[in-house]
Order: structure tokens, then sequence, then C-alpha cells
């Protein structure tokens, strides 16, 4: 339920691009606007601190991933979905060094692994059903593995030479690539994963109805037609957004049933 006389409190996670604060200020100014009401952004260094505080209602609604969003289900109702190059999907690079040859997770097999965040989709799921599919686990398969919790940072790390290869959010990787490509061109995709739910915006289950979530969910989708909203749209290199299914996210459910089977 939404905390009477209080600011709605909305979560981001790494999954946004967290050191912009043109994009910060703008999104903060755009959400209180359009919502007649005080908006406060929170944010996290972990999606695990994000998840926890929603499931508990300090927080309204949060900007999460597809893997909390399948393994909290019970708990958790889709409010928005971001729609990217006309669809609301994304999908996960691994990524590596750009001279280096490589196509698949096999020719990463030794190597020093860069994941996002443990309670990541793209940044830590995708490949581990990658391996438990081969009935192997991340510390059986690389070398050594390290979580950098940040997407850029997997990104900063394979460029760098800090890790050989990493697991990465595939568009955060291209926004990257348009914003920093002296970066994004030491490294490239060995492999992409198939199209996947982008991660959502969502809220806990007894505040789903609630005045504020609906004054969210209604700004949202009608962003691009105010211009603050259109600046954040461009900011974020994102079409607007759509209600959504939680059908979208049924492959990630598909992957955490994977993972937990072969422990």
């Amino acid at each position: 339920m939404l905390r009477a006389q209080q600011p709605f409190r909305f979560g981001l996670t790494p999954v946004f691009l967290t050191s912009d604060l043109e994009l910060l200020e703008a999104l903060q100014r755009y959400l209180s606007t359009a919502m007649n009401m005080e908006v406060q952004l929170v944010l996290k260094r972990t999606y695990q601190e994000i998840t926890s505080q929603l499931i508990s209602g300090l927080l309204d609604a949060a900007w999460i991933c597809g893997f909390p969003f399948v393994a909290y289900r019970r708990e958790l109702e889709l409010v928005a979905v971001p729609v990217w190059r006309g669809k609301p999907t994304y999908q996960s690079y691994l990524l590596v060094g750009a001279d280096r040859d490589a196509s698949s997770i096999a020719d990463l097999r030794g190597d020093i692994h860069a994941f996002s965040d443990p309670d990541s989709n793209s940044g830590y799921l995708v490949t581990r059903a990658l391996l438990a599919e081969r009935r192997a686990k991340p510390q059986d398969f690389f070398r050594r593995t390290f979580f950098t919790y940040g997407h850029r940072n997997v990104v900063r790390a394979v460029a760098a030479g800090l890790a050989q290869s990493g697991s990465v959010d595939g568009y955060v990787w291209e926004v990257m690539t348009e914003t920093e490509p002296e970066l994004t061109r030491q490294t490239r995709p060995a492999w992409r994963s198939a199209w996947m739910g982008f991660p959502p915006i969502a809220t806990s289950t007894p505040n789903v109805r609630s005045d504020g979530i609906a004054r969210l969910r209604r700004a949202l989708i009608e962003m691009p037609a105010d211009q603050t909203g259109r600046d954040v749209l461009a900011l974020l290199r994102l079409d607007g957004f759509t209600p959504g299914e939680p059908a979208l996210f049924d492959s990630i459910a598909a992957r955490v049933d994977l993972v937990r089977a072969l422990g």
C-alpha cells in the first residue's frame, strides 16, 4: 500500500545507467510532474538490496532485472516493460577482447570471467544456465570468476584485461558503443543469447492496485508524449514503455528452473 503523505520511492539497480546525473535529474523531474506527486529515486549497488526493499514495502516500485522478477514471482507484479529498438526484449552477451578468436562458451574454458551481479539475468543467470546445460558450474569451468556489480564494470574489466571474458547486458553494451566507443571497441560479443524480456518495472503484490502504481504506469506509458519524457528516453536510448506480459519472462524462468535442478 502506498504510504500516505510520503514521497513515491522508485528504486534503481545497476541495470540502469546510474552514473548519468543528467538522466537521473530528468527522470525524477519527469516522474514527479507526470505523477503529480513527489518522487524519490533510490539507488542501490546490488539487485538484492533493491529487491528486498521492494518486497518489504520500503520501495513503491523499482526497475529490477528479469531474474529477481521470476525468482520472486509470488511477491512481485509487473508495472511496465521498456521498449528498445521497437521490442520489449534484449539479449545477454559473452564479451571477450576485440582481437580474441572465440564464438561460444566452449572457447572460454579456463578464463578469468567477470559477472555483473549474482541476481542478474544477462550478467550471470544466462551464463550459469549455459554451463548447467553442460552439467558444469562456473567454479569448475572458469579458472576464476568475480562480480563487478555493474554491467559497465564488466565491459571495463574485459577491456582492461582484468578479465578474459565477461557476461554482460547487451543493451548496456550497445548503448556504451554509442556513448563510450573508445572503451567498447576494445571488446566484442563472442556470443549473443536469444531475445528475452527486458528488465522490467515491478512493484510488490500488495501494492499493485494502489493509486501511486496507477500513476507510475500511466507516466511511463505516456513518456513519449512529453518533452522531458522524450529527453529521458533519448538518454536511455529507449523507445518508450509498454504494459507488457509476465510471459515475456518465461525463458528466464526456464533458466532459473534449469540451474536449480542441477544445483
